[in-house]
């Protein structure tokens, strides 16, 4: 099985002066599970090369057996150090697509024009879609094959409204990631703040914060077995 992970190439957070980027856990878990089911994993970014990680996902407090498991894996940082231009990808070549969250996707991936295709393509030939924590809001402007937001109908889930307001960022982002998905007619559901919760809707999984990350990447796999 062929993955593509797609990381974002946005850096700043808003107005604030602060750096933002990936989360390392939303990278990390998935990276390895695909891994040890011998999925062959390519990474990409709208810029290509070493995609800005979140320096708050790199505290003590957010690191996990995964980011530890990354810090010695010299291959995996290879990996990540060389991620592809996403305007190089073509889905034909893949048989999933996953998107890590942190912050960033939010200002780029979001708007990204060819994110915005190549996630129409994967949904519209019912290839696996997973998406972690703030991931969720690269859906904004996805359609589906009747031209209605991708999303209408769907259950999912995504980095929760109070989630945002615990980590006091409400008013820096340029959307509110719970707030898109209802507004596209998506049947959004939460867990709680901060725990493990994914939501598997035909071949869209999405799940809601960092710790859902490896359950969502699961979901993934599930869905390539069947």
């Amino acid at each position: 099985m062929k993955i593509l992970m797609v990381l974002t190439s946005h850096d700043k957070l808003g107005d604030t002066g602060l750096k933002t980027g990936f989360w390392l856990e939303e990278f990390a878990s998935p990276y390895f599970v695909f891994k040890d089911q011998s999925f062959e994993v390519t990474l990409a970014s709208p810029q290509g090369g070493q995609p800005p990680l979140d320096p708050k996902s790199d505290e003590p407090d957010f690191q996990t057996a995964a980011t530890a498991r990354f810090r010695k894996d010299e291959q995996a940082q290879k990996a990540l150090a060389n991620t592809l231009r996403l305007d190089s990808i073509k889905s034909e070549d893949f048989d999933a697509v996953f998107y890590p969250g942190g912050h960033g996707p939010l200002w780029d991936l979001a708007e990204d024009k060819h994110s915005i295709s190549l996630i129409e393509e994967f949904h519209q030939k019912g290839k696996p879609l997973g998406l972690v924590c703030h991931a969720p809001g690269v859906l904004r402007h996805a359609k589906n094959a009747q031209k209605e937001h991708l999303v209408k109908g769907k259950k999912v889930t995504g980095f929760s409204n109070t989630e945002e307001e615990a980590v006091q960022l409400t008013n820096v982002v340029p959307f509110l990631v719970e707030d898109m998905l209802k507004q596209n007619e998506g049947v959004y559901c939460k867990g709680e703040d901060w725990g493990n919760y994914v939501v598997i809707d035909e071949n869209l999984v999405t799940g809601q914060n960092p710790a859902s990350s490896e359950a969502a990447a699961l979901g993934i796999v599930e869905l390539l077995s069947r």
